[in-house]
C-alpha cells in the first residue's frame, strides 16, 4: 500500500517512517481493496504529555475513513489510530457482505 507520511514542522526520523508503514500494511488483512494512506505527524505546542498527533486518512473505493490520535508518543498514537482503522475496515467489509 501506498502511505504518504507528512511530519510537520519537523523530520521525522526512518524507524517512526518504517514503522508507520508497517502498522499501514497489516491493515490490508482486514480490507484488501485500500488504495493509499496519508498519514499526518503534528507536535502540538503545549506543556501537556500527551502532543503528539497522528492523523490518518485511509482512501478506499467510493469511501475514506480519518482517525486522529493524540499520546504521548507518535508510535502509540499510529497503533491507536491503526486499531480504530481496522474496526472501521472490518465494518465495511461486513456491510459489503450484506449488501452483496
Amino acid at each position: 500500500m501506498k502511505v504518504n507520511a507528512q511530519s510537520v514542522n519537523f523530520v521525522a526520523d526512518g524507524k517512526l517512517i518504517d514503522f508507520i508503514q508497517k502498522k499501514m500494511d497489516k491493515l490490508e488483512l482486514f480490507y484488501d481493496k485500500i488504495i493509499g494512506a496519508d498519514v499526518y505527524l503534528k507536535v502540538d505546542n503545549t506543556n501537556a504529555k500527551e502532543n503528539k498527533i497522528v492523523e490518518i486518512m485511509v482512501l478506499v473505493p467510493r469511501d475514506k475513513f480519518m482517525v486522529k490520535k493524540q499520546c504521548k508518543s507518535f508510535e502509540e498514537a499510529v497503533d491507536s489510530a491503526c486499531s480504530s482503522l481496522e474496526r472501521q475496515l472490518v465494518k465495511k467489509k461486513e456491510k459489503q457482505r450484506e449488501s452483496a
